[in-house]
């Protein structure tokens, strides 16, 4: 395995449907709400959810803002989502571009929400996003789960 194959891989299952599951994950005003590791964060979230269409989400936290970015590489509602994420400020120490594949599946009684993001340089990006990413599934699970 090269160093820009480092992957994560996450599952996690919600009560919600797969197309609440895909608005919570696509409309800015609900990114907004679980998309930041910090919770008493200031988020702006632009999205042009098509195609080749770029997002940005900025999170006005101690030490920041950053800013994620990217484009859509696969927009099928309410299924798959592909698209490029990386890293605006300098500050951030991952520089290289990486992608995160999200697929909503159908499963008894909800979405099994299956989260692979690769091309991470070293095993230390990857684990910092991990960290991140878990934070943030547990936040969008309190938005769209009907527990």
């Amino acid at each position: 395995m090269t160093q820009t194959t480092r992957a994560l891989h996450m599952v996690r299952t919600e009560t919600a449907s797969p197309g609440r599951v895909f608005e919570a994950w696509t409309n800015p005003e609900q990114v907004k709400l679980w998309t930041c590791p910090d919770p008493g964060a200031r988020v702006d979230v632009d999205i042009d959810l098509r195609v080749g269409g770029h997002y940005s989400i900025s999170m006005h936290v101690e030490g920041g803002p950053f800013t994620a970015f990217g484009a859509y590489r696969e927009v099928d509602p309410p299924r798959r989502l592909v698209y490029t994420w990386g890293w605006k400020e300098e500050v951030h120490a991952m520089k290289e571009e990486t992608v995160v594949t999200v697929d909503f599946v159908p499963a008894e009684g909800g979405t099994e929400i299956r989260l692979t993001h690769e091309g991470f340089p070293t095993a230390d990006d990857r684990d910092g996003h991990k960290e991140g990413w878990t934070i943030c599934m547990a936040r969008i699970a309190d938005l769209v789960d009907a527990r």
